[in-house]
């Protein structure tokens, strides 16, 4: 294992989980790479998208967005880090791609875990921890900055410190969202709930659209706007929740940018959400997230904040990730329309007067 004077870390380049959902949970790890290294340019690589969690973040410095759509553009990214000198580069993705442009980029010390059979670009490869499926995903990327404090300086204080989240959302972002919702027929008047129906990467994730029709009908019968979020791979789902929909809510979903649904995310009174990427950012900005988990691990991917909370009823079969359940998501269907109701007023009631 490799090891470098500190003094000679001036540029950090990091790579950056993929899914949205990740590189929230990835924030503690920059928040303590910053702390180890508070003089350092820090850049994070990372795909279009998910680089809009990083646009504000006071952990780093720039954001480089890269293509992953080709082998030729490894070679591309690699040639880019090579011209901007890095000294180090922190792999927080697990993919070989990511430790073959530092390897070709000639970044001298390179870290991450010795998975995917990487290990031989790495200088420091770190076996994974043995309690990955235990415990919560961001102590998994801020692993790795932990092992990097103990190589370089000899110690490791940030293996005994919660992680901290930090997503910061600018007054004018908030006010823009603010103007998106409005020029949609929405009002400054009412309180304002996010739902996301969809989940990209796992259809198994999704609770019925038919039953959030239902749930943005009991909403609105309340006097609250709501707006449908996701990505563009997520339409289908929304519109469906839409045409279902006795009241219509607002479907802004593929319709926004990462950024700025993390502004709407900022400035709504509810957020309820299938286990995905808003479930991270409701969470880390503290609005009240009420998350509907299905078949994954809520202990390593439960949304970390006092204003979150789940709701869930595993089958015996549970933890899976599988794509599309294999018993016809019975765990999704026990989960009532009436019962998802109540806990979100009941959460919201805490910070927001309902209109009746």
């Amino acid at each position: 294992m490799q090891k470098i004077a500190s003094d000679q870390i001036n540029r950090i380049v990091v790579r950056s989980p993929t899914w949205v959902g990740d590189a929230v949970m990835s924030l503690p790890a920059l928040h303590a790479l910053r702390r180890i290294f508070p003089k350092a340019h820090i850049t994070v690589a990372s795909r279009a998208g998910t680089s809009d969690i990083f646009i504000q973040s006071n952990s780093v410095d720039d954001v480089l967005v890269h293509d992953h759509s080709s082998f030729l553009s490894t070679f591309a990214q690699a040639s880019e880090w090579r011209r901007r000198q890095f000294d180090l580069a922190v792999l927080l993705q697990n993919a070989f791609v990511a430790a073959a442009t530092a390897f070709l980029a000639r970044v001298p010390m390179r870290i991450g875990y010795a998975t995917d059979r990487r290990s031989s670009l790495l200088t420091s490869p770190l076996p994974l921890p043995a309690w990955k499926d235990e415990r919560h995903e961001s102590l998994y990327y801020l692993n790795i900055v932990a092992e990097l404090e103990r190589i370089v300086f000899g110690s490791a204080s940030i293996a005994n410190t919660k992680p901290i989240f930090d997503l910061p959302v600018s007054e004018e972002r908030r006010n823009s969202a603010r103007r998106i919702v409005n020029h949609q027929g929405g009002t400054a008047v009412k309180p304002l709930a996010i739902l996301c129906p969809g989940s990209v990467n796992s259809r198994a994730k999704r609770w019925p659209a038919e039953r959030y029709a239902k749930l943005s009908d009991k909403l609105i019968d309340t006097g609250m706007q709501v707006v449908l979020i996701g990505s563009p791979a997520e339409i289908d789902v929304s519109l469906q929740v839409g045409s279902l929909s006795k009241r219509q809510p607002i479907v802004l979903t593929g319709r926004t940018s990462v950024a700025e649904v993390v502004a709407l995310i900022s400035i709504a009174d509810l957020l309820v959400t299938n286990d995905t990427g808003p479930a991270h950012i409701g969470a880390t900005l503290h609005t009240p997230t009420l998350v509907i988990f299905g078949p994954t691990n809520p202990l390593t991917t439960h949304p970390l904040s006092s204003k979150a909370e789940i709701i869930r009823h595993p089958p015996d079969c549970a933890p899976c990730m599988f794509r599309d359940c294999p018993i016809g998501s019975r765990y999704m269907t026990s989960i009532s329309v009436e019962e998802v109701f109540q806990r979100a007023t009941a959460m919201m009631a805490k910070t927001v007067q309902v209109f009746g």
